[in-house]
């Protein structure tokens, strides 16, 4: 186990970017993995710039060690007209989740945009970015791979249904935020053994 001041278990701070398409989710998914809200249904209400959500998740498994996470999700909207403030979004962030309706055919294509920016540009490696299918309450789409573009092919992808199975998109965020951290990790790990030498 990494230990921090006092013998306390090491705390990361994570800032996580969550972006897509124009009502495809994200704000629902948010409240969810933050906890900020029981209420998956609701008018539909977009997000004006961003949502800052922060929480703690502990005993997340890095590299398996169990380590403790402040958690920064970003609640980016969706909206083109916001597209002037994505530098200042994306500076100092660790991860982005890129989440889009399967319903929605656009959807795919935007996407790339959303991979392009947030992830390429960002020079964030593949493993630090999650995409999630979204589906909506009563959702009758399949859970099979959607027709992704290649360089979205190579992506973790989730489907999520909080209805029917909201642990199951609970435990892959967890997962997911694992990764994250494990990548922090050796980012510290290197820095402080640079300092060292």
């Amino acid at each position: 186990m990494v230990t921090g001041v006092g013998g306390q278990p090491a705390m990361f701070n994570a800032k996580l970017l969550l972006v897509g398409p124009s009502e495809s989710g994200k704000t629902v998914l948010a409240n969810f993995l933050s906890d900020a809200t029981e209420a998956i249904g609701g008018d539909y209400s977009p997000t004006q710039g961003v949502r800052i959500l922060e929480f703690e998740c502990p005993n997340v498994n890095a590299g398996g060690k169990n380590v403790g996470c402040e958690v920064e999700l970003w609640d980016c909207s969706g909206d083109q007209k916001f597209e002037t403030c994505w530098p200042a979004l994306m500076k100092d962030s660790n991860g982005v989740i890129i989440v889009f309706n399967v319903e929605v055919p656009s959807h795919l294509k935007e996407i790339e945009t959303f991979y392009s920016y947030f992830v390429q540009q960002q020079r964030l490696h593949d493993s630090q970015c999650l995409l999630i299918a979204h589906h909506k309450p009563s959702s009758a789409t399949g859970r099979g791979r959607p027709g992704l573009a290649q360089q979205l092919n190579k992506l973790s992808l989730i489907h999520s249904n909080l209805e029917e199975d909201p642990e199951q998109v609970r435990t892959a965020f967890r997962q997911y935020l694992g990764t994250v951290v494990s990548t922090l990790s050796e980012s510290r790990d290197k820095e402080e053994m640079s300092i060292i030498t």
